[in-house]
């Protein structure tokens, strides 16, 4: 049955590349609620999974835009020294029961917190730009800080989960600079961000023991090739009605690993 695995690789990575959602929010529960994957081993598992898919997604996207360093540094800035952290509390407890209902839990709240930002992008995005007209001088003053602590938050939820450097990064980023970033850009500073975010909590994972390097293997046999033909195919085909579709369908997996 490892096929199966490889062919859950293949689907994620298509739909990563074709509407920017992030891996982890498709991936981790589809290892958790149906592979039966423990939940820190698909955590660490599905992190590694994520450096190396959205490197190669990058590679097609990165090609037809350009990285924010600015705002790559500031979401950086606040990410890896709370992954770092994290990972050290994880480090500290091993993975019983009580860990992983806490997994659970906070995958379920990850997911939500997903699925809502994907649904109210739009209208996030225009509260962003209305407060950037309207007080300029307040916003710039405070979008560095506001800039870190997103990073900050994002770290932890993506080193406890695997969920939130995709689609919750980007309606971040939306909302905080609003007329900075163009669409290209803003996926491009993204996903920038994401790879090293995603790499060193996966990483911290495999230190801990969390990985399972067979299953990680038959996932990349099928996501790299499905990301790189999802990122070409985004450039033609208009993914909103496949991103709202994904975005109920994480809310009701998310309030499941809530209620469990």
């Amino acid at each position: 049955m490892e096929w199966v695995n490889t062919v859950a690789g293949f689907i994620v990575g298509l739909l990563v590349g074709l509407t920017g959602v992030g891996g982890g929010a498709l991936m981790t529960p589809i290892l958790v609620l149906l592979l039966g994957v423990a939940p820190q081993t698909a955590v660490g598992t599905d992190l590694l999974y994520a450096a190396i898919t959205k490197t190669f997604g990058s590679w097609v996207h990165g090609s037809k835009g350009a990285i924010d360093w600015v705002v790559l540094r500031r979401l950086a800035s606040g990410s890896i020294p709370a992954a770092l952290l994290t990972l050290w509390l994880l480090s500290t407890h091993k993975p019983d029961p009580e860990l992983q209902h806490l997994i659970m839990r906070g995958l379920g709240l990850a997911l939500a917190l997903t699925s809502l930002s994907v649904l109210f992008r739009t209208q996030l995005h225009r509260i962003g730009q209305h407060l950037r007209t309207e007080k300029p001088i307040e916003f710039k003053r405070y979008q560095g800080a506001l800039t870190v602590l997103a990073g900050l938050i994002l770290g932890v939820l993506v080193t406890l989960t695997s969920v939130g450097a995709g689609a919750l990064g980007v309606v971040m980023l939306v909302y905080l600079y609003p007329y900075r970033l163009t669409p290209t850009r803003l996926v491009a500073t993204d996903i920038a961000h994401a790879i090293p975010l995603t790499l060193i909590a996966g990483l911290g994972h495999s230190a801990i023991g969390s990985i399972d390097w067979p299953l990680l293997g038959m996932l990349l046999l099928g996501s790299v090739p499905g990301v790189i033909i999802g990122s070409h195919a985004s450039h033609r085909i208009d993914g909103k009605w496949v991103r709202q579709l994904l975005a109920v369908i994480l809310l009701m997996t998310g309030g499941k690993l809530l209620l469990v």
